[in-house]
């Protein structure tokens, strides 16, 4: 029997939902495809959103052999026998090959295509869910044009939502209706988080478990649809999903949006990735928070000491408590600002020898190689400060620390100003 989700595949490019981006008039996918003069590809993006649609009507509107493989249980000996049948008769025009999943193969794998790709004996289309920078080998990523395939919106989800019913109206007898509210439809396309295919199937096992009324209608209601779907946030702990959601988790809280820092934690606590979180608050509160309120990363450090001790689900507590701390506190990035710019010169300058009288010269013979010969013990001045050379001979005048424009490294610019006598 035939998934819904195939039947409802469309056969042209109008017909397709999304990817405005790429197939609208006049967009480059929609060129290629009504060119027929196809360049190798790779099509990236999450799943359901139209990858394996495309290839095939790309397929259809080419004179070549088309083969379709999944790198999931395919092998270098499937590659083999494509190329096999490259100068025959059937192959005249070429190949085009579709590999599905194409980040499961390894580099041996990926560089089996490499000549045949190389010289246009094969046309190369390829499918991932995963970051292809992150999974294509280097000289396959050069001999290929990449292209990245959106999640469809709540009102493309909606649309398909209502081709698929038609289709399985249409396949029922006695002119039997199924009835159901576009509010259901509004829950499967959320649930679905642009994943189409996940709402097609949503759909069907709802419609083949849904009651008749005495008419011999198909009511879908709401309590067969929320067991027949689970929303599913898109995560992947390894994968490119993970730092996705870990770069806005942090841009929001750095860019002082208290909402959007929590809706992100909220998508990493349904993930479980208590470890990622409390990592990655940990570096927020030192980066992005720095001086500017030293005693964040203090708070910061009981909240996620309260959160493993907890667990889930109440750990979402301090963790919150955290986010919120951290959204909502003065901003600085003086201190990764200092150490970085200290790190480059390690690695880019002669920065020079220790000065001499700050050497250790905790031992005999050190006053004979002018080990602490000279050395001014600070707290036996006035404030505790007496001026003496610290930094190597070479880079004496480098500044590496700038405090920011808040109230607490305002208060430590005052203090340099006044004991130390430095201007910034």
């Amino acid at each position: 029997m035939v998934p819904l989700a195939d039947k409802i595949r469309p056969k042209n490019i109008e017909d397709l939902l999304g990817q405005k981006h790429l197939l609208g008039k006049g967009r480059i996918l929609n060129k290629i495809v009504n060119s027929g003069i196809i360049p190798n590809m790779i099509f990236y993006g999450p799943p359901g959103v139209g990858k394996t649609t495309v290839a095939n009507i790309i397929a259809k509107n080419t004179n070549k052999k088309f083969y379709k493989l999944n790198a999931t249980n395919a092998s270098i000996s499937d590659i083999k026998v494509i190329v096999k049948d490259l100068d025959s008769l059937l192959t005249a025009n070429g190949v085009l090959l579709y590999l599905d999943e194409i980040q499961n193969f390894n580099k041996r794998q990926q560089q089996s295509l490499l000549e045949y790709t190389e010289n246009g004996k094969i046309t190369l289309i390829a499918s991932t869910t995963e970051n292809p920078y992150f999974y294509i080998y280097n000289a396959l990523l050069s001999r290929v044009n990449i292209f990245e395939f959106k999640p469809l919106n709540k009102n493309n989800i909606i649309e398909g939502l209502k081709r698929a019913l038609d289709i399985l109206e249409n396949e029922m007898s006695n002119n039997s209706k199924i009835i159901c509210e576009n509010k259901i439809l509004e829950f499967i396309a959320n649930c679905a988080n642009g994943d189409l295919r996940k709402a097609i199937n949503g759909i069907e096992l709802a419609f083949k478990t849904s009651n008749k009324n005495e008419n011999g209608d198909i009511i879908i209601d709401e309590s067969i649809v929320q067991q027949c779907m689970n929303s599913s946030i898109r995560y992947d702990k390894f994968g490119d999903s993970h730092y996705d959601i870990l770069s806005a988790f942090q841009k929001s809280i750095r860019g002082s949006d208290p909402d959007a820092a929590i809706h992100y934690l909220a998508r990493l606590i349904k993930a479980g990735d208590i470890l990622s979180i409390c990592r990655r608050l940990l570096v927020i509160a030192a980066e992005d928070v720095g001086v500017a309120y030293p005693n964040a990363i203090t708070i910061v450090k009981s909240c996620i000491d309260s959160a493993f001790q907890l667990g889930l689900p109440e750990a979402r507590i301090p963790l919150a408590e955290a986010v919120i701390l951290l959204a909502t506190s003065p901003k600085s990035n003086s201190c990764i600002k200092a150490i970085d710019k200290a790190l480059k010169d390690l690695d880019n300058k002669d920065v020079g020898e220790i000065p001499d009288h700050l050497k250790d010269g905790h031992y005999k013979g050190a006053k004979n190689l002018g080990r602490m010969v000279g050395y001014k013990y600070a707290h036996d001045y006035k404030n505790n400060y007496v001026k003496q050379q610290y930094m190597p001979n070479n880079i004496k005048d480098i500044k590496y620390y700038e405090p920011g424009e808040n109230k607490m490294e305002n208060a430590i610019k005052n203090y340099l100003l006044k004991i130390l006598k430095l201007q910034y």
